[in-house]
């Protein structure tokens, strides 16, 4: 979710990437899954259901892969989040991938949804690669949101009438982030498979999907937005109350979850 790191470098942002974990219980409420078709998708391209999930902050891929009926291990740096997940029964190591050891254990997919941009692209690939079994696919995906014209104005326009500067975040006119935002960094990923080796040829995926949300629902998922969860909590909460008083009681958003994949050689 937005705020959108810079395609460059955003492994290096740690403040950034760590930071969601400090309200992991929300985060884990708030932040959407991912479409049915794109697990399909996985477990269909990949010889089996062991699958290790990077980034897997508080288990919300996991729990679909689960319901799917993989097995499921877990890596995150963020001990926080780790510690949601494993109350809701996934077994998770915390770590960085690239310096995490695969300890000779073997993998049928490895997945990060909404993570890889706080990888380093060559590094993680380099240890995807170790941990998969010939033929394991590599899954990296990120979902973009196209929130109604009215709602993506009013969090633009609360964002920017609270936010004070210095010390701004970046904030678009539109909060309105679709799959198109984030092709950059599943290319950037793409690109540290092929710098790492052992992979084919990456292959880009787009699955565009819908879900309904209430006011409620929406306030929550921009409060844990990357640089609003980072806003000392009287701002935050001014935002909250401005946006709630200008957004519908119940209205679509548009989803397009952005992947890049790959098989181990």
């Amino acid at each position: 979710m937005p705020t959108l790191p810079s395609p460059e470098h955003p492994h290096e942002q740690r403040a950034v990437a760590e930071s969601f974990g400090a309200d992991a219980e929300r985060y884990d409420r708030a932040r959407p899954g991912y479409p049915a078709a794109l697990i399909e998708r996985i477990l269909a391209a990949g010889p089996g259901r062991r699958v290790l999930d990077v980034g897997c902050g508080t288990g919300i891929v996991a729990r679909q892969l689960q319901a799917a009926g993989c097995s499921v291990l877990g890596v995150d740096p963020d001990p926080r989040m780790a510690g949601v997940a494993r109350r809701q029964g996934l077994d998770v190591e915390v770590a960085r991938i690239e310096a995490w050891d695969p300890a000779g254990r073997v993998f049928d997919a490895v997945v990060a949804g909404q993570t890889w941009h706080w990888v380093e692209p060559v590094a993680g690939a380099a240890t995807a690669a170790r941990a998969l079994r010939p033929g394991g696919l590599l899954a990296l995906f990120w979902n973009g949101v196209e929130p109604p014209p009215q709602v993506a104005e009013a969090t633009g326009n609360a964002l920017r009438e609270h936010i004070p500067a210095p010390g701004r975040i970046p904030v678009p006119a539109r909060f309105s982030f679709g799959g198109e935002a984030y092709r950059p960094l599943a290319d950037r990923a793409a690109e540290g498979m092929r710098a790492a080796g052992g992979f084919g040829e990456p292959e880009p995926w787009t699955l565009p999907w819908r879900r309904d949300y209430t006011r409620d629902e929406w306030l929550e998922q921009v409060s844990t937005s990357g640089g609003v969860n980072r806003l000392p909590a009287e701002i935050l909460a001014g935002v909250l109350a401005d946006l709630g008083r200008t957004i519908p009681d119940t209205f679509p958003v548009v989803y397009s979850t952005v992947a890049v994949a790959a098989r181990r050689g």
